[in-house]
């Protein structure tokens, strides 16, 4: 009987990652590997092959198909792209951090990284099956003026992407990313619906708005995907409805709900001390947690500011026409009076607890508090917590907020230091699906921001297998890649 050795160790020898051996043996590639208890198992006597496959255009390749990645980042889309059997033709980013960073990690055929995508030639790309961009997202966000197409710098960059389809008729794919918020204004997607449209795309027919947690990955990071095909490549049934629908795309198979507790799964082990949060950010967090303890309250249904609670004012009134009450929006008073009607109520603990950590003289944000966990969470340190301009907020340790472009890193207990510290690069890189092995440069601060803007990696292996799996020719070799969890 032949003795067998994991993916996980073959890939140590063979040089390759154990998702590629696991894609080999689904595909039958591999002789007499087999799965045993959901891990697969190869005989140590196993032959490499060869590695060569027909493409998406027909050529003897090493690759499957390949892609040109647009407004890159620092390569998640070339993560998922990769693991799929692509090979990246072009790639093209603007910020130089994110080259650096990219170029430790990748290689295109050209062997560099090109800059603005609004210079560059169309025709001297070479050909691709695959179009990926995670075009800018400062027209559609929140953070900025919500400008939309009509933003004359970022917004035209879906265009460039046009350009590049117009001079490329073989692509046969194309897969797009953008905030939540582009989905908000139907004008948006009717845009960019028609583009496509032109050019002989089927797409999704709604926005497709997805968030890592409904895959049991522990971050709320709705997004939008914008996933089509060219017509001529999918079946009859598709082509007749004209659009493409999520259960086309087999995504429910991997719905999974996060539960208490999942998001800790991500934390690394050894963490340096220089995580650790400062001296009065933990003095805060122990405030406020003796605070919430102290009021006898387990959940609070409204954000606390000591600024409302009228310290040393008798007259609500009075506190009233002081906070200038009668200009304020109804959902601000409504905070107003909850929080005046808190502390009359629990003023013989508030008012020496507000003296013992001299809160009346602390910066602003940290004279607010939320609680977010309910009756969930007992104590601060078994929370996610945040200090933000809106305060200190703490929420279940079911999923973390989302990751931002700004350095806002969460901050959780760490059992093994027995201290309060930030989550660490690779804790982030986690949330975001980044492979075990990829490689940051930079400093800390520039590898959050490169984070908080880059796609997670697992949602779009999910996608983007659907979408690969609606093409009819049997050339396409991902059909039974599995992406585990």
């Amino acid at each position: 009987m032949a003795d067998y050795i994991s993916a996980k160790e073959l890939s140590k020898i063979w040089g390759i990652t154990p998702a590629r051996i696991a894609t080999m043996c689904a595909n039958n590639q591999l002789e007499g590997a087999s799965k045993i208890k959901g891990r697969w198992m190869i005989p140590t006597d196993t032959v490499r092959p060869n590695g060569k496959t027909k493409n998406f255009i027909g050529e003897n390749s090493d690759a499957n198909f390949r892609f040109i990645d647009l407004f890159a980042g620092i390569g998640g889309f070339h993560q998922a792209m990769r693991f799929l059997g692509g090979k990246c033709v072009m790639a093209a980013e603007i910020n130089q951090a994110c080259v650096t960073t990219y170029n430790l990690n990748f290689k295109t055929l050209e062997g560099r990284v090109r800059g603005d995508v609004k210079k560059i030639d169309p025709t001297t790309i070479s050909e691709f099956d695959v179009l990926c961009a995670g075009f800018p997202c400062q027209p559609f966000s929140k953070a900025g003026l919500q400008q939309g197409f009509n933003d004359k710098t970022r917004g035209n960059l879906f265009y460039s992407i046009m350009d590049i389809l117009d001079a490329h008729n073989e692509c046969k794919f194309v897969v797009l990313e953008n905030v939540r918020n582009l989905a908000d204004k139907s004008e948006n997607w009717e845009v960019i619906r028609t583009e496509l449209l032109k050019r002989e795309f089927i797409i999704t027919k709604e926005p497709l708005i997805l968030s890592p947690s409904d895959f049991g990955i522990p971050q709320i990071r709705e997004r939008v995907y914008i996933l089509g095909i060219k017509k001529d490549e999918c079946s009859v049934e598709i082509q007749e409805k004209g659009y493409i629908e999520p259960e086309d795309l087999n995504i429910n198979t991997y719905r999974k709900k996060c539960k208490i507790g999942d998001a800790l799964t991500l934390l690394e082990e050894n963490v340096s001390d220089d995580y650790r949060i400062t001296a009065e950010q933990n003095l805060m967090i122990q405030a406020w947690d003796e605070f919430r303890i102290g009021t006898g309250i387990k959940i609070i249904g409204f954000p606390i500011w000591i600024s409302c609670f009228g310290v040393n004012i008798e007259n609500t009134e009075e506190l009233k026409t002081f906070l200038g009450y009668d200009e304020m929006p109804n959902w601000k008073k409504r905070f107003v009076d909850k929080n005046r009607a808190f502390y009359l109520t629990h003023k013989n603990f508030i008012d020496p607890w507000l003296d013992k950590y001299d809160m009346l003289n602390r910066i602003k944000l940290y004279q607010k508090f939320e609680w977010n966990c309910g009756e969930d969470v007992q104590y601060m340190h078994d929370g996610i917590i945040q200090i933000r301009q809106s305060g200190i907020r703490v929420k279940r340790n079911t999923y973390f907020p989302s990751l931002v472009a700004i350095v806002n890193t969460p901050i959780i207990w760490d059992n093994q230091m027995a201290a309060y510290r930030h989550i660490t690069p690779r804790e982030a890189a986690n949330l975001q699906n980044f492979d075990q092995r990829y490689k940051f440069s930079g400093t800390d601060k520039q590898i959050y921001r490169q984070l908080g803007n880059s796609v997670n990696v697992r949602v779009l292996k999910i996608l983007c297998k659907g979408l690969f799996e609606l093409r009819l020719k049997d050339d396409v070799h991902i059909k039974n890649t599995e992406i585990d969890d």
